[in-house]
C-alpha cells in the first residue's frame, strides 16, 4: 500500500511569528460524507478567502475547502506587505499585450489594497494594519527605474507615490546602504494570519460553510455538476473555484504545469526596545527594495524585526533559514549582529513564467486563479472580487483579463526549476554587482 505524505505534514500553521501571536484559530470542521452546495472554493488562502466571501455577500451558497488549515500557505505567512501593483511592470504588460490591456490593468493594480482596508473596516478585523511602504533603491541605476516607474504611473492618473532621496531615506529607514527609494503612501502592512483568519470569520458570518483539514484529491469538472472529492467526503456543486495556488500540486493537472512553487524565507527577531524600533524604522513603513532577489523588512506591533528574502526554485526549504538571510539582515542593520532570532521559516508563492497573474476557466462551470509571482497579497483580493463578479454573471472585467495569454515555462515541468536558477543567478549577478 503506498501512503503519500500529506502537503501540510500535521497541517497546523508553520512554526512562524504569525502562528505563534495569531487570533483564536477556531478549528472547523473536516468533510465527511456527501454535500450540496451551489458554489465550492478549493484552497483558504486569500483568493479564496475573498471569492468566497464576495459571494456569500451577494447572497450565494457557498463551501470553502481547504486541505490544511485557513491561511496555512503563502497567505498566512508572507511578510504582510500591502504593495500595489504586479510582478510584471505595467510597461512589460503594455509591451506584451498592448496599450488597452495595460489601461485596464493600471485601473485595477490599487484595487487590493483597498479592499483590504475596506475589510479590516467592515468587519473590525484585528490584523495591526498600517500605511506605507518604501521601495528602496542601492543604486542610481535604481533610483532611474523607481523614478521611470512614478513617472510610467503617474501618466494612469496613480498620484499616492513619491520619490525620496538619499537624505530623505533616512527619515524612513536606519541604514546608509541606500541611494534613496520611493514611497507609495497607498500601501502598508499587517499581520497576514490575522487578516486570513478574520475573513474567513466574515465569511461564515455571511452564512458560509468552511471545511478545514480536508485534502481534495480529485476534482471531476467534466461532470455537468462538478464534483471535488476528498479522502472522506466530496461536495457536488453548479460552480467550482480552483484556489490552491502553489499548493494545488497534481491534483488538476491542466494546471500544474502552469505555475512552479518557489520559496521565500523570514526571520523574526526578538522584540527590540521602543528606541532602537523608533531608530531602525523611525516612521513604521515597510521596505522592500527593487533588486530581482530582493529583501523586505518592517516591524511587528510587538516591536520584532521582520526580514524576509531570499528564493528557492521549486519550493524547496534551505537548512539554515536564520543563517540565509542573516547576512542580508546585518548589511542593513549592522547593529543587530547581536540581536537573538525567535522565528524562522519559510512558504511557498506560485510564480507564472510572464509573472504575470493567470485567471481563467476550464469551462463554463470551473474557474481558477494563480500565479501572483509573490505579489499575491494585493493581487489575490482583487482576482477574488473579479472571480465572485464572473459567477455573479458579471463576466467584463473577468473576461479581458481571462485573454490574457499564458507563456509555459522553457522546457516545460521537467526543466522550469534549472532554466529559473540559470536566470537567478545571471540577475543576482547582476544585483550583486549594481548592474
Amino acid at each position: 500500500m503506498n501512503v503519500h505524505r500529506h502537503y501540510a505534514g500535521d497541517c497546523d500553521h508553520t512554526t512562524s511569528y504569525y502562528a505563534a501571536s495569531a487570533n483564536v484559530r477556531a478549528l472547523r470542521p473536516a468533510l465527511m460524507g456527501h454535500h450540496n452546495f451551489d458554489i465550492c472554493i478549493v484552497g483558504a488562502g486569500y483568493s479564496g478567502l475573498s471569492t468566497a466571501l464576495y459571494l456569500a455577500e451577494k447572497g450565494h451558497n457557498v463551501a470553502l475547502v481547504e486541505g490544511a488549515r485557513i491561511g496555512w500557505g503563502a497567505s498566512g505567512r508572507n511578510g504582510g506587505q500591502v504593495v500595489n501593483g504586479l510582478n510584471a511592470s505595467l510597461q512589460t504588460i503594455k509591451r506584451r499585450y498592448g496599450q488597452d490591456t495595460a489601461n485596464f490593468v493600471a485601473g485595477l493594480v490599487m484595487e487590493g489594497a483597498d479592499i483590504i482596508r475596506d475589510r479590516v473596516d467592515t468587519y473590525g478585523i484585528e490584523c495591526d494594519l498600517k500605511p506605507t511602504n518604501l521601495f528602496a533603491a542601492y543604486t542610481d541605476a535604481h533610483m532611474r527605474e523607481l523614478e521611470e516607474r512614478l513617472a510610467l504611473w503617474r501618466g494612469y492618473g496613480i498620484e499616492t507615490q513619491e520619490m525620496v532621496s538619499k537624505d530623505q531615506i533616512r527619515d524612513y529607514v536606519g541604514s546608509d546602504v541606500y541611494a534613496g527609494g520611493m514611497m507609495d503612501f497607498a500601501g502598508g502592512h499587517m499581520h497576514p494570519l490575522n487578516l486570513a483568519l478574520g475573513e474567513a470569520a466574515a465569511f461564515e458570518q455571511n452564512g458560509g460553510t468552511i471545511f478545514e483539514m480536508s485534502r481534495v484529491v480529485d476534482v471531476n469538472y467534466d461532470a455537468p455538476h462538478p464534483v471535488v472529492t476528498t479522502a472522506d467526503g466530496s461536495i457536488t456543486c453548479k460552480k467550482v473555484v480552483l484556489c490552491g495556488n502553489a499548493y494545488l500540486g497534481h491534483v488538476v493537472p491542466k494546471l500544474t504545469s502552469r505555475v512552479m512553487p518557489v520559496s521565500t524565507q523570514i526571520i523574526a527577531t526578538e522584540p527590540l526596545s521602543p528606541e532602537q524600533a523608533q531608530r531602525l524604522l523611525p516612521t513604521d513603513t515597510c521596505v522592500e527594495d527593487i533588486r530581482f532577489i530582493l529583501d523586505y523588512f518592517r516591524l511587528s506591533a510587538d516591536n520584532r524585526l521582520l526580514f524576509g528574502g531570499g528564493t528557492v526554485y521549486g519550493g524547496a526549504d534551505p537548512k539554515d533559514i536564520e543563517a540565509k538571510l542573516r547576512k542580508n539582515m546585518h548589511k542593513v542593520f549592522p547593529e543587530l549582529q547581536v540581536t537573538k532570532v525567535d522565528y524562522a521559516w519559510s512558504g511557498n508563492f506560485a510564480l507564472s513564467f510572464s509573472r504575470v497573474p493567470q485567471l481563467g476557466r476550464l469551462n463554463d462551470n470551473t474557474y481558477f486563479a494563480h500565479g501572483y509571482s509573490g505579489h499575491g497579497v494585493t493581487g489575490s483580493h482583487t482576482f477574488g472580487r473579479i472571480l465572485a463578479e464572473a459567477i455573479s454573471g458579471d463576466m467584463s472585467r473577468f473576461d479581458v483579463f481571462a485573454k490574457v495569454p499564458w507563456i509555459p515555462f522553457p522546457g516545460g515541468r521537467m526543466f522550469r526549476v534549472p532554466y529559473s536558477v540559470i536566470g537567478s543567478w545571471y540577475y543576482g549577478f547582476k544585483d550583486q554587482f549594481g548592474l
